[in-house]
């Protein structure tokens, strides 16, 4: 049986919480719906982050883009929720999500959005 579009996001322990390090994933084929014309948008996102004591797992990241093929969506509101949905599973010391939006009526449009735990000492 083929793997469905999910919302959940799985996660596992981070085997070096004591160590700061970044992971990034590339993803070059998202898509979601323009929510005013019904038009598939088309983006290249970046996701890297400082873990905490949980990981992303990657299976489940796809599936979780994967889910916004049919959604309607402003490319700031689903880069932003993107964000704060990873932040929500993983709770990490810094996270950036770029979303590189492909043209559309001649103009690119490029979101960067990021958090910060409070509590993460990073001097």
């Amino acid at each position: 049986m083929p793997s469905e579009p999910s919302k959940t996001l799985e996660v596992f322990d981070n085997p070096n919480a004591e160590r700061d390090y970044e992971i990034e994933f590339d993803c070059p084929e998202f898509t979601c719906l323009c929510p005013l014309t019904g038009q598939p948008d088309f983006a290249h996102f970046k996701i890297i982050y400082i873990p905490n004591e949980k990981c992303i797992e990657l299976k489940s990241l796809k599936l979780y883009l994967w889910s916004y093929r049919n959604e309607g969506a402003f490319h700031e509101a689903v880069t932003n929720r993107i964000l704060t949905d990873l932040v929500a599973s993983i709770g990490p010391r810094w996270m950036e999500v770029q979303g590189q939006w492909f043209v559309r009526g001649g103009i690119t449009t490029n979101v960067v959005c990021s958090h910060i735990d409070p509590e993460w000492d990073n001097s």
